[in-house]
C-alpha cells in the first residue's frame, strides 16, 4: 500500500482543466516533490489528495482511504502546512500549540506537556511565551509546521515550507524534514527552490498544464536531460557559424544574442539529444577555420532539467 496514490486525477472548472488524468504514487517514508510552473495544477492536485477539494473524475487515497468515499479518515491520516502562517500572531507560541493539541483531544496537562516538548525539540522554548507575531520569520515558520505537527502525522504535505526564509533557516527546515521521515513520515513537498527537491526528495513529479510530464528520483529526471556545452571562440563575427555548427548536433544556444565586437565570443548550448564530445565539436570548428579559447562540458542541474521539461526557467508560486 503506497501512502499516497492517485489515478487519473482530474479536476475542471467549467470548460477549464486544471488537473488532467494526474497518477501519482508515493510509497511511505519517502518524501515526494512537487514541482511546476505558475498554472500548472500543483496547488489544486494538493488541494484534492488533502481532501480540500473534490476531484472532477478519477481517485486518491492517503493510506488506503478514498478522499472521498472515507474522506474523515483521510484526514486522520494527515496533516498541512500551507504557504501562509496558520497560527494566532495574538497568542504565545505555547498558547498556540496548546490550544491546537486541545481541539485534537488531548486533555489540559497532555496539551501542556506536547507543546512544550515540541517548542523544546524546534528550538523555540526560548521564545515560548512571546506572542507569535514577534518572532522572525524563521520561527514562525518553524511553529506553523510544529502546528502541523501536533497529532504526529503518517502523511505530511508541506506546501512551500521554506519560501522567504534565509539559508540558515532553510537548512534547519531541511533537518526537521529528514528527522520526520526517518521517523517513518511520508512527506509531499512543494517548493520554489529546485536545489530543494533535489537535495531532500526521494523521487520528483513535475507538472505542466495539468499533466504529469516527468516523474523519477532526481537521477533520472537529470538523466533525461543531457548535459550542456560551453565554449569561447576568439572571433565574435563566427557567432552565426558556431550557431550553425552547434545546431548541426543537436545544440540550442541558451543565450543566442552575440557578443560585443571587440570581445570573445562566449556561448552555452543544450542538446536536444546526447552530447557530443568535445574532440568532436573542436574538429567542426577547426574544419571551418574557427578559433576555440576555451571549452568544457557542464553538468545538468535540475533547474536544466526543468527548464528543457517544461520551457520555463523558474517556478513560480
Amino acid at each position: 500500500m503506497h501512502a499516497i496514490e492517485a489515478t487519473a486525477l482530474t479536476r475542471t472548472y467549467g470548460k477549464n482543466t486544471v488537473v488532467d488524468g494526474v497518477d501519482l504514487r508515493v510509497p511511505t517514508g519517502q518524501v515526494h516533490a512537487l514541482l511546476g510552473p505558475n498554472g500548472s495544477g500543483k496547488t489544486t492536485t494538493v488541494r484534492m489528495l488533502a481532501t480540500l477539494a473534490r476531484p472532477t473524475s478519477g481517485r486518491a487515497a492517503i493510506r488506503g482511504f478514498d478522499t472521498v468515499g472515507q474522506a474523515d479518515d483521510a484526514k486522520r491520516q494527515l496533516g498541512l502546512v500551507g504557504q501562509f502562517h496558520a497560527v494566532d500572531p495574538r497568542l504565545t507560541g505555547r498558547q498556540n500549540l496548546v490550544l491546537l493539541a486541545r481541539l485534537n483531544g488531548f486533555r489540559a496537562v497532555a496539551a501542556r506537556r506536547h507543546a512544550a516538548e515540541l517548542l523544546d525539540r524546534f528550538e523555540l522554548a526560548g521564545a515560548a511565551d512571546r506572542t507569535a507575531g514577534t518572532y522572525s520569520g524563521g520561527m514562525r515558520r518553524r511553529l506553523d509546521i510544529i502546528a502541523g505537527m501536533i497529532v504526529r502525522p503518517a502523511v505530511l504535505f508541506l506546501d512551500e515550507p521554506t519560501t522567504g526564509l534565509d539559508p540558515h533557516s532553510r537548512n534547519e527546515i531541511y533537518t526537521y524534514v529528514r528527522d520526520f521521515v526517518a521517523e517513518g513520515t511520508t512527506v509531499l513537498l512543494t517548493t520554489q527552490y529546485l536545489d530543494e527537491a533535489q537535495r531532500l526528495a526521494d523521487a520528483i513529479t513535475i507538472l505542466e498544464a495539468g499533466k504529469v510530464i516527468a516523474t523519477g528520483t532526481p537521477e533520472q529526471i537529470l538523466a533525461a536531460v543531457p548535459a550542456g556545452l560551453d565554449l569561447v571562440v576568439a572571433d565574435p563575427r563566427r557567432h552565426d557559424e558556431v550557431l550553425a555548427i552547434l545546431g548541426s548536433f543537436g545544440g540550442s544556444p541558451v543565450d543566442p544574442l552575440p557578443a560585443q565586437p571587440d570581445s570573445p565570443l562566449e556561448l552555452s548550448f543544450t542538446f536536444t539529444g546526447e552530447a557530443p564530445g568535445l574532440l568532436t565539436v573542436l574538429r567542426a570548428l577547426d574544419a571551418a577555420d574557427i578559433t576555440v579559447r576555451d571549452i568544457g562540458t557542464r553538468a545538468t542541474t535540475l533547474d536544466d532539467a526543468f527548464l528543457a521539461l517544461t520551457g520555463h526557467d523558474r517556478i513560480a508560486a
